[in-house]
C-alpha cells in the first residue's frame, strides 16, 4: 500500500526530527498544512517495517498521547528515553529543552510563547 501524498509529506517531515529531540503533532501539521489530528492518523497508519521515527512526535502538552489499545504509549516513552529525552514526574517532556524546530534547530529558545 502506498501512502497518500499528504501522509508522505508528513512522514518526510517526521524523518527530519533528530534523535534526542521531539516535535508536536501541531508543528508538523503547520508545516504540511493539515490538522494535528491528521498527523496522528498518519502516525497510526504507518506500515510495518517503516523508517519513520514516530516516537519523536508528541502532543502540545509535552506528553506522549495515550493509545486506545496496546502499549504503544509505553513503547514510545521507552524509545524516547533511550534517545536521552527525559520526562518529568508528570510524564512531560520539556519542549524548550527537547523540542525541535526545523527553522532553528530547537523549538522554544526564541519562541517560548508560541504553541508547539
Amino acid at each position: 500500500m502506498t501512502a497518500s501524498p499528504l501522509y508522505s509529506s508528513i512522514y518526510a517531515h517526521v524523518r527530519r526530527v533528530p534523535a534526542g529531540r521531539v516535535t508536536t503533532y501541531g508543528r508538523i501539521a503547520r508545516q504540511v498544512a493539515c490538522t494535528a489530528r491528521t498527523v496522528g492518523f498518519a502516525m497510526a497508519a504507518l506500515p510495518a517495517g517503516h523508517d519513520v521515527p514516530w516516537q519523536r512526535v508528541i502532543n502540545s502538552q509535552g506528553k506522549v498521547s495515550p493509545r486506545r489499545s496496546g502499549d504503544g504509549d509505553l513503547i514510545q516513552r521507552q524509545l524516547l528515553e533511550a534517545e536521552g529525552v527525559q520526562f518529568d514526574a508528570r510524564g512531560r517532556v520539556d519542549l524548550v529543552r527537547y523540542g525541535w524546530d526545523p527553522d532553528g534547530g530547537r523549538a522554544g529558545r526564541n519562541r517560548t510563547k508560541e504553541r508547539l
